[in-house]
C-alpha cells in the first residue's frame, strides 16, 4: 500500500479555520509516541527509510516505510501491523541490534473532507502542521499539493521532511 501524502507547516488557527469554511467532519483526536530505529547495517537517513514503532493510548504498531517515491510529495510504501506489547516489539528490536534514533511526540486531531484525511499535528520541539494523507495504489503528486493550496497553504511552508529528519537537523 503506498501512503501518498503531504505536509505543510501552518498556523494552526488559520487552518483550522480555513477546515470549518472548507465543512470538514472531525473524526477523533490523540497523542502519538514514536520510537525510531535504524538497521544494524545500513543507514535508514541514507536509503530514506523508516522504521519505528508508536503508541496511541493502548495500541500500538510497528511501522516500515520505504524511501520516498517524488520530489512534491512525502508519497512511499508503507507495512504497518497492530502489535501488542510496545516494550516487547522494543526490546526484540535492540536484539536484532536495531539502534534508537529518536521518539517523536506529538497531539494529532483528525479530519476528513473529500477523499483526504487531515491530520492537524503539533510536534514537541518542532511546531504546528497539517498532513494531507489518502491511501491508494495509484497517485498523482499534484493532487495532494493541490489540496494543500486549497486549504491557503504557500508552497513555500510545503515540508518533504518526516518528523525524525526535521528532529535531527536542529
Amino acid at each position: 500500500m503506498l501512503e501518498i501524502e503531504a505536509k505543510a507547516r501552518i498556523n494552526r488557527k488559520k487552518i483550522k479555520s480555513r477546515l470549518v469554511e472548507l465543512g470538514v467532519k472531525f473524526l477523533k483526536r490523540e497523542k502519538q509516541e514514536d520510537i525510531y530505529f535504524n538497521h544494524p547495517t545500513r543507514d535508514f537517513a541514507k536509503s530514506d527509510e523508516a522504521l519505528r514503532i508508536r503508541r496511541v493510548g493502548r495500541e500500538f504498531y510497528l511501522t516500515y516505510k520505504g524511501p520516498k517515491l517524488d520530489k512534491l510529495t512525502k508519497t512511499r510504501e508503507e507495512h504497518e501491523v497492530k502489535i501488542s506489547s510496545f516494550e516487547e516489539a522494543k526490546e526484540i528490536l535492540k536484539k536484532l541490534k536495531f539502534r534508537e534514533v529518536a521518539t517523536i511526540r506529538k497531539k494529532r486531531e483528525y479530519y476528513a473532507l473529500e477523499n483526504f484525511v487531515i491530520a492537524l499535528d503539533e510536534v514537541e520541539g518542532l511546531g504546528s502542521f497539517v498532513e494531507v494523507e489518502k491511501k491508494a495504489g495509484q497517485y498523482n503528486p499534484e493532487e495532494m499539493t493541490n489540496f494543500l493550496k486549497k486549504l491557503g497553504i504557500k508552497e513555500r511552508d510545503f515540508e518533504r521532511r518526516s518528523y525524525l529528519e526535521m528532529l535531527l537537523a536542529r
